[in-house]
């Protein structure tokens, strides 16, 4: 835990989960920039009604402004239990019954006087949130945003100034910058509305043409990312009433395969994305029958999932968490693979082949078998024997 110091109090803040090994902060030079501009304002009414915190990392903007109530709308599972935790350590009770915790998929406030924007890494999500959130504007709502000026791009400007109103950024400081925008109510900003949807193509086995449906947000939503395809290409077919897990099933499309394939399976969609969820359980709901048995779980990999009680996991793994590139993420993955599994049930993973996972798999499983590969990817099957 680290201390993250403002002008609401010094506030020991964590990521999620927990790791004391962990040395990457809850917060960065953007959210300290942000909050020393709000300091900053000389109305002290700037931050009445209702406050919304859009993008927040690890809730370091929702915990610092806890005393104003603020509506914190994410798509991260993750970010809401870090927020909560952070909230609970720093915050007394009375000041939490006034914050909510959102999703991405939860309607907004009615009304935004003071809207925040940590800018995300997806310019499709933030597109889909400023617009279910512009009607709500008005042309006093105080519009800020914050991003590493890494995150902060023409087309991200561009996006405020067409959805939102005038734009205009500030001077970096520790390679951070501002965005000022004053709302237009004139606006009527005209987009193509999310979810989006495509057809696969024709060479990965059940799911050849099949259409997949995908929320702003997720992974490679306008097209099927490679390592997926390779995996489709190399599906196993296991038989009868078997449970399947989905492992950060971005949209689906895997599970779905093996539901496609084996229609008296019980899969099991899991991600931390709620987009990604919704995504999910909108292909799997296009391509199966009425009666197909599914389960569709927003929450930190495998931690809600029953030990030993599944007989294949399917894992795509992502190697990073909010731009910091990170192993930790896989190996909770197949951590907790090893424990929902049954004894002789099967972990099979995607990845790039650079990374190395078959020497984790093996540490772990005591066993790991590559199925397949190519120059850039190989697809791996660990079994859990005990």
């Amino acid at each position: 835990m680290n201390t993250f110091t403002t002008s609401w109090g010094d506030l020991g803040l964590t990521r999620y989960p927990e790791d004391p090994r962990d040395q990457l902060r809850a917060w960065d030079a953007a959210d300290e920039y942000l909050l020393r501009h709000l300091e900053s304002l000389e109305d002290p009414a700037a931050l009445g009604g209702t406050v919304v915190v859009l993008g927040d990392r690890w809730g370091a903007l929702t915990t610092a402004l806890a005393s104003h109530g603020p509506a914190q709308i994410t798509d991260s599972y993750l970010t809401q239990q870090a927020t909560r935790a952070n909230l609970a350590r720093n915050r007394p009770a009375e000041q939490l019954a006034g914050v909510r915790l959102l999703s991405t998929q939860e309607p907004p406030p009615d009304r935004v006087d003071v809207l925040l924007v940590r800018v995300p890494k997806s310019l499709a999500l933030l597109e889909d949130q400023l617009q279910r959130l512009a009607p709500r504007l008005h042309a006093d709502t105080l519009v800020v945003g914050t991003g590493m000026v890494t995150e902060i791009h023409t087309s991200t400007l561009r996006l405020f100034e067409r959805i939102v109103g005038p734009t205009r950024t500030s001077l970096a400081v520790k390679k951070a910058r501002l965005i000022f925008c004053t709302p237009d109510p004139a606006l009527r900003p005209a987009g193509e509305p999310w979810p989006r949807g495509y057809e696969l193509p024709g060479d990965i086995g059940v799911m050849s043409g099949r259409p997949v449906t995908n929320h702003a947000g997720i992974f490679c939503a306008d097209r099927l990312d490679i390592g997926t395809r390779f995996l489709l290409q190399h599906l196993p077919e296991p038989r009868g009433p078997v449970r399947v897990v989905d492992l950060g099933c971005g949209n689906g499309v895997v599970g779905t395969a093996a539901a496609v394939a084996n229609p008296e399976a019980h899969v099991v969609f899991t991600d931390e994305s709620f987009q990604a969820v919704a995504s999910a359980e909108a292909t799997f709901r296009a391509n199966t029958d009425p009666g197909a048995k599914a389960e569709f779980l927003v929450g930190d990999g495998l931690a809600g999932i029953e030990r030993a009680s599944a007989d294949l996991v399917l894992n795509n793994p992502p190697f990073h968490t909010h731009r910091a590139l990170t192993d930790s993420t896989s190996w909770r993955m197949f951590t907790g693979a090893r424990a929902a599994l049954r004894p002789g049930g099967e972990l099979w993973v995607v990845g790039n082949r650079h990374l190395g996972y078959h020497t984790r798999l093996r540490r772990l499983f005591g066993n790991c078998e590559t199925v397949a590969g190519n120059p850039k990817f190989v697809v791996l099957r660990a079994v859990k024997r005990r």
